[in-house]
């Protein structure tokens, strides 16, 4: 393999560790955070309101995100029990 392309994958694969790691709904979780951000500042929607919403949708992905590592973790619960 020659320099150019050894370089050029190594760069790809850090970048790929750096932005979804373990979490890829994490990366496609911001993106849709600023999607909604940039829809909703286009549509005129007032800045204050769109300043607001961002970190509420922040906080709600990263309590899913949180939320979906703590059952991954536990063995699952039986009926009843």
């Amino acid at each position: 393999m020659s320099l150019v392309r050894r370089y050029g994958s190594a760069f790809g694969r850090f970048w790929w560790e750096f932005l979804v790691g373990d979490t890829p709904e994490l990366l496609l979780g911001a993106a849709l955070v600023v999607v909604v951000g940039a829809v909703l500042a286009h549509q005129g929607v007032a800045r204050p309101v769109v300043v607001a919403a961002m970190p509420v949708l922040v906080i709600a992905l990263l309590g899913a995100s949180v939320r979906r590592a703590q059952r991954a973790g536990r063995p699952p619960r039986r009926p009843g029990g």
